[in-house]
């Protein structure tokens, strides 16, 4: 008896079709992330390359930046699992043409040209706001812990860093003092300063114990302030206590990081701590990013602001005409200064006073607004309203879910080191959302093929790159 069963020989000469445009079905995401990449000016990762074409070939940078808006799209973020996939995983090998970037490449593409890699979140908005996306009558304001690329168990007290960084110099010294008892009378050339490893455990150290003096003059230059305001306003009350005399200040806020200075230990959302930064997001009902930032303050309250002004001016950048109309946030952004900038943006706020789910008081007021209210108790009065509680509804719906399939994609911690790198990251991560957020909408659609104002000037023509083969319809 025969069985018929589908053949399965593994030395025939072709596991796959022989032409790239065959590997992938037509309405895959890959194709997708190649069609709306060629749409992007990518004039600045060209600038810095070569124009005469000496040197060994690079891979072309368009190639680069589809793999990791690909890559950060299906949740593969680090660069050896990126060099993994573009032996193993079909849609990787279409967008790199059967090439292999070594995961050292990958990552010094991403740590040379972070900002660039950032910048490409503003030409995103942009597109999603010429598909109509970008709506801000109403948008939500929120953060989330992100894990920083940091052991909480790296975190030191200013005491030990000091005699850490005491015990290397002199280690130090005693070491260039023998080497110079030993050391041929004639030596050669010492190493350059610009050639010493940024990274190495002494300067970091360094850069530890300047962070633990910059944030105890800051805190000193925040006590004085407020015992100025005080005696200013005058009255009875309660006086600042200074830095060293409060609990936050005597036990956590006083550790630095060795890995990497810049990260906290901050409060996570299960109730624990955790080693990381505090990123902020603006999002509209259609849970499209307007704006984002990481900070390593572990409150709220003092990012409204900043993170208002980048909103309006990333939605001015994107050409959308409409100002946004209502912000919606949650307690952790309330105070008095923050209920008082209504009338210094144009944009009506919306900010709970308290939890909403255990709130008392649920009764909607009736009639004028008494007088001789504060900005808190009118803001709760207004909460309480049916306008108030249909609007702070949408707050969940619109940013939370940001939050929510970002975690899915990977995005929990941080690949990188340093607040401006994780803030570079936390831009590219928005931009690969948007991008996503484009796709489902169904609105966009690649334009006409036409030679792409993207691509290098004339001038550029003799820089050398990688050759890498095109799928038929792909420049």
């Amino acid at each position: 008896m025969a069985y018929n069963f589908v053949a399965c020989d593994r030395d025939q000469s072709f596991l796959l079709p022989p032409s790239l445009d065959e590997w992938l079905p037509k309405d895959h995401l890959v194709r997708f992330v190649i069609a709306i990449v060629d749409t992007l000016d990518l004039l600045a990762f060209y600038t810095r390359r070569r124009a005469d074409g000496w040197g060994r070939a690079a891979y072309d940078p368009k190639m680069m930046v589809t793999l990791l808006v690909y890559a950060y799209a299906t949740g593969a973020r680090s660069s050896r699992l990126i060099e993994r996939r573009c032996a193993e995983d079909i849609a990787f090998r279409f967008i790199s043409a059967n090439e292999i970037p070594d995961h050292a490449t990958i990552a010094r593409f991403v740590t040379d040209y972070e900002q660039e890699l950032a910048d490409l979140f503003d030409q995103v908005l942009r597109l999603a706001a010429e598909v109509g996306l970008v709506r801000v009558g109403l948008v939500a304001l929120d953060s989330t812990r992100i894990k920083a690329n940091a052991s909480q168990g790296a975190n030191r007290s200013p005491d030990w860093i000091r005699s850490e960084v005491e015990r290397i110099i002199a280690e130090a010294r005693a070491t260039d003092e023998q080497e110079d008892r030993q050391a041929d009378p004639s030596p050669g050339p010492e190493i350059p300063e610009d050639l010493v490893e940024p990274n190495s455990r002494s300067a970091r150290l360094l850069a530890a114990k300047a962070k633990l003096e910059a944030e105890q003059a800051r805190r000193w230059a925040d006590y004085e302030a407020r015992v100025a305001a005080r005696r200013a306003k005058g009255g009875p009350g309660r006086q600042p206590k200074p830095p060293d005399e409060r609990a936050k200040d005597r036990e956590r806020s006083k550790m630095v990081n060795i890995t990497d200075p810049d990260s906290r230990t901050m409060s996570a959302a299960n109730g624990g701590f955790l080693q990381g930064f505090n990123a902020q997001a603006i999002a509209t009902s259609d849970q499209i990013v307007i704006a984002c930032e990481v900070t390593n303050e572990g409150n709220d309250f003092r990012q409204l602001k900043p993170m208002v002004e980048q909103a309006a001016d990333s939605v001015a950048k994107a050409g959308v005409r409409e100002q946004v109309g209502v912000l919606v946030a949650d307690a952790g952004y309330l105070s008095e200064d923050n209920l008082g900038l209504e009338d210094e943006f144009g944009v009506e706020l919306l900010i709970a006073t308290k939890n909403r789910k255990h709130a008392a008081d649920h009764t909607p007021p009736r009639g004028r607004i008494p007088r001789g209210l504060s900005k808190k108790q009118r803001m709760e009065r207004k909460l309480r309203t049916k306008r108030g509680r249909r609007l702070y509804r949408r707050r969940g719906a619109s940013i939370e879910p940001v939050f929510g399939q970002q975690r899915q994609r990977g995005a929990g911690r941080f690949r990188r080191r340093g607040l401006r790198a994780c803030n570079c990251e936390w831009r590219f991560e928005h931009a690969v959302h948007n991008l996503l957020k484009i796709r489902t909408s169904g609105r966009w659609t690649p334009p006409i093929r036409t030679p792409s104002p993207t691509r290098p000037h004339s001038s550029w023509r003799s820089m050398t790159f990688r050759p890498v083969s095109r799928c038929p319809g792909h420049p």
